[in-house]
């Protein structure tokens, strides 16, 4: 059987790390997930899609990720069956996170540790001819 999860998107809400009573953390989230169409002169529609993980991966997801970080996690889908506080019975379908990656800008997250970009664009090169460069006849300052 295979059961493989792969998503990227935005995290809805700051994730919050729990620990349950044996001191196992735990971190539940859900990803808002962009569908890859949307209907002429319509928006792009968004799946949430509830996840949880557990020990090391709710502890580096708590850590390094806040609301509207892009996000990219593996894991596996699983179900559960609950009782809600009015005696109904509810299904709940989550995505345990194996594994979760950056993968928007630093710029993005907020965590650009003292870094600011530069404000002018970077030189293009396209229009560069043979007289821009000068052939190196000397090994001894090569890296490699």
């Amino acid at each position: 059987m295979i059961n493989n999860v792969v998503l990227m998107g935005r995290l809805v809400a700051t994730p919050e790390l729990r620990s349950t009573g044996t001191g196992v953390s735990v971190a539940s989230f859900t990803i808002a997930v962009e569908r890859a169409y949307a209907k002429a002169g319509e928006q792009r529609q968004a799946d949430f899609i509830d996840c949880v993980a557990w020990r090391q991966t709710a502890e580096f997801i708590t850590r390094y990720f806040q609301k509207g970080s892009m996000i990219a996690v593996t894991g596996n889908i699983q179900t559960r069956n609950y009782e809600d506080k009015n005696g109904n019975k509810r299904k709940a379908v989550e995505v345990v996170v194996d594994n979760a990656s950056f993968c928007g800008s630093k710029a993005e997250s907020g965590t650009t540790g003292g870094y600011t970009a530069p404000a002018a664009p970077a030189p293009s090169f396209a229009s560069a001819s043979e007289s821009d460069f000068e052939e190196i006849t000397e090994d001894d300052d090569l890296p490699f």
